[in-house]
Order: structure tokens, then sequence, then C-alpha cells
């Protein structure tokens, strides 16, 4: 008799699993999803009810017959993809795949690859959930509907390679609108006045000026600031009131998949994407000694803080035994969820507290340690005492002026003893994180002596540009996509070009402004947030078998379906016509365009063909265009290739380039913004070539280094190459890295070494 057939999703896990179960049972792996819908075709009926049209994935011919084969004659197969609407997508199509007369098949979630974890969920086998696929099979549908319908008109209206996205686009808005911010912002001046005082206890402190006559005080300039510190010094200091409390700081919930990749941003540096990867390594298996691979925490794709009762009394155990009583809770912890909260799963945690960050280091990667260590302090915090702070505010009269000098101290660090958030120690909130010394002793009507008083200019900032860990906060709040749709949103805005990350930071690419407004004022539902949000909400509520699919798809897809024909229709082409600019041609005096064209975007005259002015263009920093005037033809050396004619140097919208002097007989050109680049003074390495290393840009705008020579030379490198031959292993050469976390470093390029120093 064939033996029953577990089927995962990764084949990391397939070695995990197939060690627990024995030889009992076969473990094959799908490899992630093997239908979906067709690449090069809509594949969805919408007249038949949005019926899809599911193909096997191109490639996965080989994988389904191994699975096919694994199965053989067996009678029950143990569907155990991720226990997510994708894993249940995967689930089913897999058992459609291997249908078979008398065959029965059993889901199967696995929420952590431990041994019990595994043995549980095999024991609990349940049906296929077909609200949950549905839930899958529509947000694909909806997905698909807006890639297949908006991006064909981007390709005709702005430029090929373009998409849309129906959680992509809302988020490139949000980036575009909080850019406008920025630029629209007008900082207002404000001063701010320190008092340096001393009691009659040392030491000396510092009060800060808050009011005047019981009101907020405001100081716009300088002579208001001036006025006010000629009035105080004729003044005497006294204290007025000392108000003391103490707080108690309770630690934040373990993690969700939004809060890992928030906190593994700000604390690790790392990118969404990556945490996510290393996630799904630890949740898999690391083998922990000789065949003994064991998943590290539990599944990571979850929206909920929920624990299970053992996993905390397990933490209690280890708080215990490693802090002591004082640090122990008598019960169990447990944290509410928000409104959102599909709560499937329970909250990211260590599959066993006892495997501590020390226990598994040797068997893990530096990177994989790093998000292990911060998933397991998260989770054993959660079970440890409350923080207890003293904080002192003292108010200081000083005639009809009132100041302030507050602090706290940690009387007992609780949980902060093992873990405090990247977020608090950013903005000195909670936890105590950024405690400020306690003001000495003071008594209530005890005079003070003025030491000092320090006026201090002061300007309103604009609002921030996001990071990655606020924007995927941003898109939680406003309830955009779900947590493990995050890492892709981010990836696609930034590889589709729409937006570039300058110093941490997200900022729109002038591509993305321009796609952002055609899109705004042409799909005013699909891009607003908050029919965004309330679409996630219907997906939830399909999931949860409280609504139909086909009647949130037709609710959708009526409104959408006379957006899309009135843009067909109406909107503006930047191949064509473009969008005014705001500025008048300086030959004709008519209206600029903005136009893209197949090698970017640039400023032409509304006359065309009549007038054929154009112009490269930049924004300053409020936003407005600044045409960039084109320099007269240089004369150079080169002889153009086609026809032996000079070369001449110009400078045309899209950067500087060559182009032969017998145009328009000979119409040859060659970039000079991607081809002869700027020479760093560094001989190419690669033997044999007697080139130069030159900085170039890439079509994206960013800086890569290759030899001269190209293309009879293919030598290129991301990383600035060095005339210094590595001292290790005698590489030719060695390469420059700067990153804000490790600064200044030469490497060698090698792999097999090794080496780096740092430079200071």
């Amino acid at each position: 008799m064939a033996k029953p057939l577990v089927v995962v999703e990764s084949p990391a896990k397939v070695r995990t699993i197939q060690k627990v179960l024995g030889g009992d049972y076969q473990v094959a792996a799908t490899v992630g999803h093997i239908k979906d819908l067709p690449e090069r075709e809509m594949g969805i009926d919408i007249e038949a009810g949005f019926t899809p049209r599911y193909t096997l994935i191109p490639g996965k011919q080989k994988v389904i017959q191994a699975l096919k084969k694994a199965a053989a004659d067996a009678t029950d197969i143990f569907l155990a993809p991720d226990p997510d609407r994708e894993g249940e997508a995967i689930a089913w199509h897999t058992a459609e795949v291997l249908q078979k007369k008398g065959r029965r098949f059993h889901r199967v979630l696995f929420h952590e690859l431990t041994r019990d974890g595994i043995l549980r969920a095999m024991r609990e086998p349940r049906e296929l959930d077909r609200s949950r696929y549905e839930a899958q099979q529509a947000r694909r549908i909806l997905d698909r509907l807006v890639g297949y319908e908006i991006s064909p008109l981007l390709w005709r209206k702005v430029k090929g390679g373009l998409s849309a996205g129906r959680v992509q686009s809302v988020a490139l808005r949000i980036i575009c609108e909080r850019e406008r911010a920025i630029r629209s912002f007008v900082p207002q001046e404000y001063w701010s006045i320190t008092a340096h005082l001393e009691g009659r206890q040392p030491p000396p402190f510092t009060a800060k000026l808050v009011r005047k006559d019981e009101t907020k005080i405001e100081l716009p300039d300088e002579a208001a600031a001036r006025a006010a510190v000629e009035e105080l010094g004729r003044l005497d200091f006294r204290v007025e009131k000392i108000h003391r409390k103490t707080v108690r700081k309770t630690p934040p919930p373990p993690f969700t998949t939004s809060k890992l990749q928030q906190e593994a941003i700000r604390r690790l540096r790392f990118t969404a994407k990556k945490t996510m990867l290393l996630a799904q390594q630890l949740y898999e298996g690391v083998d922990l000694g000789p065949g003994e691979p064991v998943g590290l925490i539990t599944y990571m794709r979850t929206d909920s803080t929920r624990i299970a009762e053992s996993a905390a009394a397990e933490a209690q155990r280890l708080v215990l035994e490693r802090f002591g009583p004082a640090y122990a809770l008598d019960k169990p912890r447990h944290y509410r969820n928000s409104k959102q909260a599909q709560d499937a799963h329970e909250a990211i945690r260590p599959t066993s507290v006892f495997h501590t960050p020390d226990a598994v280091a040797p068997h893990l990667s530096a990177d994989q340690l790093a998000l292990y260590q911060l998933i397991w302090q998260r989770f054993v915090a959660s079970q440890m005492q409350e923080a207890v702070i003293d904080q002192v505010t003292v108010s200081i009269a000083a005639g009809p002026y009132g100041f302030t000098a507050s602090g706290s101290a940690v009387r007992f660090p609780g949980y902060m003893a093992l873990y405090r958030a990247a977020e608090d120690e950013e903005n000195g909130e909670g936890n105590g994180a950024k405690e400020k010394g306690l003001p000495p002793e003071l008594s209530e009507g005890e005079p003070l002596s003025l030491r000092g008083l320090e006026p201090k200019q002061h300007f309103t900032q604009p609002p921030p540009r996001f990071s990655e860990a606020s924007l995927v906060k941003e898109l939680e709040e406003n309830g955009i996509g779900r947590p493990s749709t995050y890492a892709a949103i981010l990836s696609t805005i930034r590889d589709k070009g729409y937006v570039e990350m300058q110093r941490g930071y997200f900022r729109p690419s002038e591509l993305g402004l321009l796609v952002n407004d055609l899109l705004v004022a042409n799909f005013p539902d699909i891009l607003d947030v908050e029919f965004t949000a309330r679409m996630e909400e219907s997906l939830d509520r399909i999931e949860a078998n409280e609504v139909n699919a086909i009647e949130v798809l037709n609710q959708f897809y009526r409104p959408f379906r006379r957006d899309l024909e009135e843009a067909a229709r109406n909107m503006v082409s930047l191949k064509g016509v473009g969008v005014p600019s705001g500025l008048a041609c300086p030959q004709c005096g008519k209206p600029l365009h903005i136009k893209i064209g197949k090698n970017g975007h640039f400023l032409a005259c509304s006359g065309y063909p009549d007038c054929t002015y154009s112009s490269d263009y930049g924004r300053d920093d409020k936003g407005n265009i600044q045409p960039v005037q084109p320099l007269p033809a240089e004369a150079t050396d080169k002889a153009c290739p086609k026809c032996g004619q000079p070369m001449v140097a110009k400078r045309g919208p899209f950067g500087d380039f060559l182009a032969c002097s017998a145009y328009p007989r000979c119409r040859h050109t060659e970039s000079l913004a991607n081809g002869a680049g700027k020479t760093i003074g560094v001989p190419c390495p690669q033997e044999g070539c007697t080139g130069e290393i030159v900085e170039k840009t890439s079509k994206r705008g960013k800086i890569f280094y290759a030899c001269n020579r190209y293309p009879d030379c293919k030598f290129a490198s991301w990383d600035k190459p060095l005339a210094r031959a590595c001292p290790a292993c005698g590489s030719r050469y060695l390469v420059e890295r700067i990153t804000k976390r490790q600064g200044t470093q030469h490497l060698c390029p090698n792999p097999d070494c090794g080496f780096r120093e740092r430079v200071e």
C-alpha cells in the first residue's frame, strides 16, 4: 500500500517534516504556486461571473510529475502549504492536479515546524477552506483586472513597461502626496528660552519657558525673545509646584508581520523583503545538529498578537530562571488584537524560548541570528514585569512667566532589562527609553538662582519623507494591503522606477509623479485610500463567509469599467500632447508641455511642428520646473563610425551625447551619460586590458563603474574599484563600499577571500 503523501509549499520544509514523520509518510513540495492566471492575457471571463482560467505555471511540469509520482496510489493526501490565503490556493490547485477516484484530501496547517507542532497538526487535519480560497481568488482577480486594464493605457499614453496596481498605486500616491506637502511647506520661525538655574542643592539644572500669564507663550522672532530675556533678567525665580508620579510601562506585544518589518528596518537596517526572507528561513527549519532540522519561529505572516498558553508558560519559566522572581509574571499576559486582525495564526514567537540566541548562534548566519534575537527578546519581554519609572515635573515662576523642568529615572527596569523597541529609542517615548535625569531635590516655594538665559532660534519642519518602516506603518494604519504583501509593494514601486531611495527615504521620481497624477485624475476610486481599505475589509468578509465574492467583484467592476472607458477617451497622452508645465516657450511664447519619450521626460513647445523647441528640465526644492538649456555643439577628435565625419558633443533633453556633424545626412549619435563616463584614475583590473575605469550612470540613475573599452572589455562593478591589490589573496584590485551602518570600507571582490578593512 502506498504511503500517504504530505505536500508542502517550500522544499526547505521537506527535510524538517520528513525527519519528524519518519518513513510512514512521503513529503514533497510544490515549490510555490503551480497554477495561476495566464501571463499574456486577462484569463478572466467577466461575463461568466468573473470566472478565472487557471493554467499551469511555465516550468512547473517537472514539479507536477514529481508530485504525481510521489502520490502514486496513495489514498490520503495531506495538503500542507503555508497556513494563509496563498497557501490555501496552492492546496486547492494541488488537489485539482492530484485528483483521483477514491483519493481523500486533508488540509494540514503547520503553524510551527517543531516535532510537537508537526505531529499535532497531522493529528488535527481539516477540510479545505473554500471561503479562504475564494478570498484569495477574489484578490487575484481584482489585481488582474486593475493591472491588465490600466497598464495598457499607461503603455499607450506614457511609455511601455509601466504598470499600475490596485495596492501599489495607492502606496505611490501616499509617497507623492507627502512629497508635495514637503515642497509646499513654508518654514515658520520661532524662538525658545532656556533658563539655567540652581537651587539650594546641586547640581544646576535647566528649565524651558512655557507660558506667560497662564497662556502658552509664543516667541515669533528674535525681537520678542530678546524682550522676554531682558524682562526675565530682572525677575526672581522660585519653585511654584512639584509634581511627582510613578508610571508603569507595559512591554510591547509579540511581533505581528508589519511590526517585525518595521523593527527590523529601524534596528537592523534590513529591508522589508530581506526581513521576510530571513523569517521564512527561521520558520522552515534550521539544523541545530546533525540531522536535527527544527523551525525556530512560528509562522511569520500574521496580524495577530495572540500566543499559546503553553508558550507563555514556557516564557514564564525562562524569566524566572534567568532574571528571578521580581521579573516574572504570576499569570500569562495577553494582548488585545486590532479590529482588522484576522487572528488566523499566533503572533511571531520562538517555537521554544529555550532555543536562546546564544544556543542557536553557531547554526545561524549573522543576519538570521540578528532577526531571531529580535523575535526572541520581544516575545520573552512580553511575558516580563512592567517597567517602573519615576517622573518629576517642576513648575517654576518668574513674575508672570512660567518655566518647566522635568526628568525621569527607571526605578525598576522590568522587561526593559531585556528589550526596548527601536521606535521608542528614536522618539524618546514610552518605555522610558531616553530617561532625562531627575532635577535636584527641590521644595515648593524655594528661591532659585538664575545662572543665565539662553534664547535659541528654531524653524518649523516639514513632514518627513517615508522610510520603509514608516511607509509600512502608514499602509498598515490605513488598512492598505496586508502584512504579507508589504515587501512586494515596496519592491515593485522601486523596480518600476516610480520612486527612488535617498538616504533611506522614499522620494518619487519624475516618472512616478507624472504617472500618479494621471491615475489620480482618471481613477479616483482605485487611487483612494479609504476605498482600497474597504476593499481589503471586503476580502476579509469573503474569507469569513459573510459576503459573496461575486457580489464584491461586481460592486468593484461596474464603476471601474466606467472610469476605464472614460480614461481611454480622455487621459492625456504624455507621448503626444503632454501636460502643461506652466512655462512659456522662450522661442515663440506658446505654452511648454511635459512629455515623455523613449529616453525619459522633457519639455517641448506646444506649437510643434511650427516650433521645435525642447529642453531637459529639473525641479527645485519647491517642485518648480527649471529648464536645462542645451549647450552649443563642441567639436571632438572622434570620427563618426558610420561616415567618418567628425563627431560633436551636444547636450539634449536627455543629457550629453555625441552626434555626427554631417547631420541630417548622417544621424549617428552616442550617449555620453551612459557611454564615455567620468574617469576615476584607476586602470582596468581585467587581465590583459589597457583601458581605464570610468564612472557611469545606469538608466535608473544608479552610479556604477566600467571599463572605457566597452564592449571590447566588459568589466563592470557597482562598487568603486581601487588601484590596490588585495593583501590577503593577491586579487588585482579592491573596491570601496560606503554604508550608513559600517561607514567606508575597502573590500576584496573575491568571494572566497573575505578581506575587508574599515577606513576612517
